[in-house]
């Protein structure tokens, strides 16, 4: 297979453990992913006095193509999130995250497959925030029509791509009639263009409890940018936790995947850790890279390894380690 040249940032905490999991699985299915790997995150900050590496972002613009693992941010000293960084200097407009019920990850729901489109570039995370006076802090909240279309036909195009029947945008332009009431009719002027696909709309607070009660009555959400951070982790938690959460920030010519769980720096480097968020990360990443058949050996082969429930991380109950984790994926690969 052709060589293809991508960028892994392992990043902090457990990341390095997890990620040596994807490289493990990248050479058993024979990838031909070359990994230009990266030091980033706030263990090397406290080292380095700088978030990433040198170099980082240079061998992403070439590779169009990274995986990380999860990067800690230091609090107070004026760092800025590398994921914001990440995504505002590739302009990866679109965070895609499916959160499905899966056989044997205790939670309180079955039925659930949810894929969660969030616009990645506005809304308040654009950073536009000052100080009015001592006592009063000013956030501007940007929402722009181009923007707020361009989420809703990428929402949309997966749908058709994948054959999701429904798209719901969520809002609150009962209050934010401006900010928010642009993105909603930035949504159903483009759901005009997919007359196939129903779509509908729902306000945030009532989405937050029509999903505590009734998730499986959602296909596709898209969101502004800190709607659908928050309803991402809440999707999250209810198929079991970010453990099982993958994710992908998508560009126009770059495309960033990622485990979008914690460095959890109390078991790091005891090799705990549950790989399967970033696994399902590098599954995304080898669909899109046009390796369906790899991409689906592996989705299977984690699937059946945590339903089977003999080789499982102690998130969900198991007592495997993430090496052992990792072998028994990697032995359905085989």
């Amino acid at each position: 297979m052709q060589a293809i040249q991508a960028v892994l940032i392992p990043g902090d905490g457990i990341g390095r453990e997890i990620s040596q999991s994807v490289k493990q699985v990248s050479q058993v299915l024979g990838t031909g992913i070359v990994w230009q790997e990266y030091a980033a995150g706030a263990e090397y900050a406290a080292a380095n006095g700088e978030l990433l590496q040198p170099g980082t972002l240079d061998a992403i613009a070439a590779c169009h193509w990274a995986l990380k693992g999860p990067t800690a941010t230091p609090i107070g000293k004026g760092f800025r999130s590398i994921n914001v960084q990440l995504r505002q200097r590739f302009a990866t407009y679109a965070n895609l995250r499916p959160v499905r019920t899966l056989a044997g990850v205790p939670c309180r729901f079955s039925g659930v497959d949810i894929v969660i489109v969030r616009e990645n570039t506005e809304d308040l995370y654009k950073g536009i925030e000052y100080m009015l006076n001592e006592n009063t802090a000013n956030g501007i909240k940007l929402i722009t029509r181009e923007a707020s279309e361009k989420i809703c036909r990428f929402a949309f195009d997966y749908a058709r791509k994948n054959g999701r029947k429904k798209v719901t945008a969520v809002h609150k332009a009962n209050i934010m009639k401006l900010t928010d009431g642009l993105f909603l009719d930035s949504f159903h002027k483009v759901a005009a263009d997919y007359p196939e696909i129903a779509a509908d709309d729902v306000i945030i607070d009532a989405l937050c409890m029509k999903l505590v009660q009734k998730p499986e009555q959602f296909d596709m959400l898209v969101a502004p940018n800190l709607y659908g951070d928050i309803i991402s982790d809440l999707c999250a938690g209810l198929v079991g936790g970010l453990g099982f959460a993958p994710s992908a920030n998508i560009g126009e010519d770059t495309r960033i995947y990622e485990a979008v769980h914690g460095s959890a720096p109390d078991i790091a480097g005891q090799d705990k850790a549950n790989p399967s968020a970033i696994l399902m990360a590098f599954g995304m990443m080898l669909r899109d890279l046009g390796q369906v058949e790899n991409a689906e050996k592996l989705q299977t082969a984690i699937l059946d390894t945590v339903a089977e429930g003999k080789t499982t991380t102690a998130d969900i109950g198991g007592t495997a380690t993430t090496t052992a984790f990792t072998e028994a994926v990697i032995a359905r690969l085989q």
